[in-house]
């Protein structure tokens, strides 16, 4: 049986050039600063003023990636964004700033939170009790919704998918590649654990603030794997 490779016995010889991901977590909204859960389930909120500030200023931030800020990446070339309104709303200031198309991806949407759409956390704690404190720990599904375990296996797809691209592109063009990805606090922890392999209950040990940009590089291999991916940066601040 032949053995899984790991970054021990994985040479950059062995590998097709890094994609690097820049996730980008929307500005706030209203239910943001309420600490409303705003799941993937519905379109939800748009960005209210103070969010839309933020949004230009992330919007500079990964304008800069690769030019005058974290030189060693490439420029970000491709824009994906969640679905949810939040989310459209600061791609657009992206894409303004960037001159790219933005393009709609459902892999990027929030965590389903089922039942507990609309309420606060403590909100959820009073109808559901422990259940809630479960979910947070990544033992339970959300009632009617996902459980972490649920999005970091979902990520983990999206997460697959991207290294999959990546090396076919690297088939013709072997050259390193960035993508900014807009999306949304739990999902964007459920992508950091999928492609660092950390577990579900680690997604509720981090905090992506509003407007914050998450670097990560994939190691592709030519078939479409990845190996010793980084995390360059968690939650580095925009404005």
């Amino acid at each position: 049986m032949t053995s899984t490779p790991t970054w021990r016995n994985v040479s950059s010889r062995e590998l097709v050039s890094t994609l690097s991901l820049v996730l980008v977590r929307h500005g706030v909204t209203d239910a943001t600063v309420e600490h409303i859960l705003s799941g993937g389930s519905v379109i939800g909120p748009g960005l209210n003023a103070a969010g839309r500030v933020q949004a230009a200023k992330a919007a500079d931030a990964v304008y800069r990636v690769g030019r005058d800020t974290w030189e060693p990446l490439k420029p970000v070339s491709r824009i994906l964004a969640s679905p949810m309104q939040r989310a459209q709303d600061t791609a657009a200031a992206l894409g303004r700033r960037l001159g790219l198309h933005v393009e709609v991806d459902e892999r990027a949407r929030e965590v389903d939170f089922g039942e507990w759409e609309g309420l606060t956390a403590p909100q959820a704690f009073a109808v559901s009790g422990d259940l809630f404190h479960r979910w947070d720990d990544a033992v339970e599904r959300a009632p009617g919704g996902e459980s972490l375990g649920d999005v970091v296996a979902r990520m983990g797809g999206f997460v697959a998918d991207l290294a999959h691209e990546q090396a076919r592109l690297c088939a013709t063009d072997d050259v390193p590649r960035t993508i900014a990805i807009v999306s949304h606090s739990v999902a964007i922890r459920s992508i950091v654990a999928a492609a660092m392999g950390m577990p579900p209950a680690s997604v509720a040990r981090m905090w992506p603030a509003p407007a914050s940009l998450t670097l990560l590089q994939l190691r592709v291999t030519p078939e479409g794997g990845t190996h010793n991916n980084h995390l360059l940066a968690l939650g580095v601040p925009t404005s």
